[in-house]
């Protein structure tokens, strides 16, 4: 009997030394992970006020891809409900309700972690180009020394969840903010010989049609080649260019017909007077 009674004296002696302990410990307890996203506050802030993108970075979600997600309420906002199952023990069951929420700064929720009661928070402040978003989650251990020294364990078993789900928002936010590459325009060469410049239209040759033969007859009065003057005979056409050769149609130039003086009239001859006899 005695050796019965020393352990039973030990474990009253060993619940007493951890009671005493736990009046020490904290009676509230708080676990926060912060990282910064490369977006602004209102990027961020919708991926935790709409819980129907929470299964989109959930770290539960990543652990166990069959995890059983049901929504409930509105959409985001207060009163927004999410609740998940899973298969794995540690990770269970659980909820999130939305219990207040302050554009681009911050979101409450009402939480439970297999059955640890709490309050989270999301809030979201600019760093540099960027934001900082900061997951926090509170616990009340009240008088209970059991609490308390549960409440000493949150950090290893929530802050590595909690680290793991902000990590994820970080890699979704910014991928999603990610521009899309549009694809480069393939340019065909041309062919060798052939020029890539646009071919120009050749000078406009006298009379007003581009590569039209000059016609004979020297210029007209206005000065324009191609018509003869009125009453001017016809000027012949030399050895070196008939009359309606076109130009060359590498130039566009036209060549000029030299122009022939008419021959004078022959003055009209004279009357002889006839002498007085």
């Amino acid at each position: 009997m005695r050796p019965l009674v020393r352990l039973v004296l030990g474990l009253v002696g060993l619940v007493a030394i951890l009671a005493a302990v736990a009046v020490g410990l904290p009676a509230h307890v708080t676990v926060a992970r912060t990282v910064v996203i490369n977006a602004p506050e209102s990027a961020v802030f919708p991926y935790v006020n709409n819980l129907h993108r929470f299964g989109d970075w959930s770290p539960w979600k990543l652990r166990d891809p069959q995890l059983a997600i049901t929504y409930g309420g509105p959409e985001e906002g207060k009163g927004a409900l999410i609740q998940w199952t899973s298969q794995k023990p540690s990770i269970g069951t659980g909820n999130m309700q939305i219990s207040d929420s302050n554009l681009n700064r911050s979101v409450e929720l009402a939480a439970n972690f297999n059955n640890l009661e709490g309050t989270s928070s999301f809030e979201i402040a600019p760093s540099g180009s960027g934001s900082k978003i900061t997951w926090s989650f509170g616990y009340d251990t009240g008088s209970s020394p059991l609490k308390r020294w549960k409440a000493l364990m949150l950090d290893g078993f929530i802050g590595s969840e909690y680290r793991a789900g902000l990590d994820r928002l970080k890699e979704t936010v910014e991928a999603d903010r990610r521009p899309l590459t549009s694809p480069t325009p393939s340019v065909t060469p041309a062919p060798s010989g052939v020029s890539s410049q646009p071919e120009q239209p050749s000078a406009a040759l006298p009379g007003g049609v581009a590569g039209a033969p000059a016609p004979p007859g020297g210029t007209t009065p206005s000065g324009q080649p191609g018509q003869a003057a009125p009453g001017a005979p016809a000027a012949p056409a030399t050895g070196s260019q008939t009359a309606g050769t076109p130009s060359s149609p590498q130039t566009g130039a036209t060549t000029t017909v030299p122009e022939t003086t008419a021959p004078a009239p022959a003055p009209p001859p004279k009357k002889k007077r006839r002498r007085n006899q």
